[in-house]
């Protein structure tokens, strides 16, 4: 099956292609062993402890449903690595900061207040080598304006991604999305019973075991708004599971806008 995505190589250079891909090689990005390698010590704990992001309990997209969908692959020696992403410009993708490895380069730009340790500012830009040439199936994502200060409550969210579809299933080769109420930040919180979730967050509810949840990290949280609006970027769920109806985090796209300007040739509507 051909699939458009980001090949990110040990150079980090990044190129928007189609390609073939065996996808029974293809592993979440935080199952390499190289990805905790770059955390301090104390963070160790958490490689037993951290959740999967993929699609459970959704659905197949069809063709060109999700065009500013885009799976991120890192090819490493022992396998390939898998992030989800959104077309931002024919340039640019939006990402999540998590999904960065080991290496570095100014193709790759994380947001410098990313902190692992608390999940913060869990955004991140890649920029390509070459642009991409949009088509009916291949389009950028609209993001919120810098006047639309609504926090998208109780309107139905969309997350979509390739990643695992069960606990033990293998990454989706075809795009799999689901959908489920967006929560108030007052009600996310009450749900976790933690002050993890901040402003800069945007929750989707776990109701029916629907969620994001390995591989789908990174990936878009999108709503209905006079067409698909991007409102949040895959971050993180909980440890107990995906399925179990605990809201899944993202972070909230409104909030990075001026991150996601000063490091992309992307320009939000005022």
């Amino acid at each position: 099956m051909k699939t458009f995505v980001l090949l990110v190589g040990l150079l980090a250079v990044a190129s928007a292609e189609w390609i073939d891909i065996d996808w029974s090689q293809v592993r979440p990005i935080d199952e390499f062993d190289h990805y905790w390698a770059r955390l301090p010590a104390e963070m160790q704990i958490y490689r037993k402890l951290i959740p999967t992001h993929r699609v459970v309990n959704g659905q197949e997209a069809t063709p060109g449903q999700f065009p500013y969908q885009i799976a991120l692959l890192s090819n490493f020696a022992t396998g390939t690595g898998l992030c989800g992403g959104s077309v931002l410009t024919n340039n640019y993708i939006l990402t999540a900061a998590h999904c960065r490895i080991a290496f570095s380069t100014a193709g790759i730009r994380a947001h410098p207040g990313y902190t692992p340790t608390n999940i913060r500012n869990d955004i991140a830009v890649v920029r390509l080598n070459s642009p991409i040439t949009f088509t009916d199936r291949i389009q950028p994502a609209r993001l919120p304006a810098r006047s639309d200060t609504r926090q998208f409550g109780g309107m139905t969210g969309t997350v979509s991604g390739f990643g695992r579809t069960t606990d033990t299933g293998a990454t989706s080769p075809v795009v799999m999305f689901t959908s489920n109420p967006v929560m108030t930040n007052a009600d996310c919180i009450a749900r976790w019973n933690t002050a993890v979730i901040q402003p800069q967050n945007v929750c989707m509810s776990g109701d029916g075991g629907r969620s994001a949840c390995n591989g789908d990290s990174g990936g878009p949280l999108a709503v209905q708004d006079g067409g698909s609006l991007q409102i949040g970027v895959v971050s993180f769920g909980s440890a107990a599971g995906c399925s179990i109806g605990m809201p899944s985090v993202y972070a909230r796209v409104s909030f990075f806008l001026d991150f996601i300007e000063v490091n992309s040739d992307f320009t939000a509507a005022p």
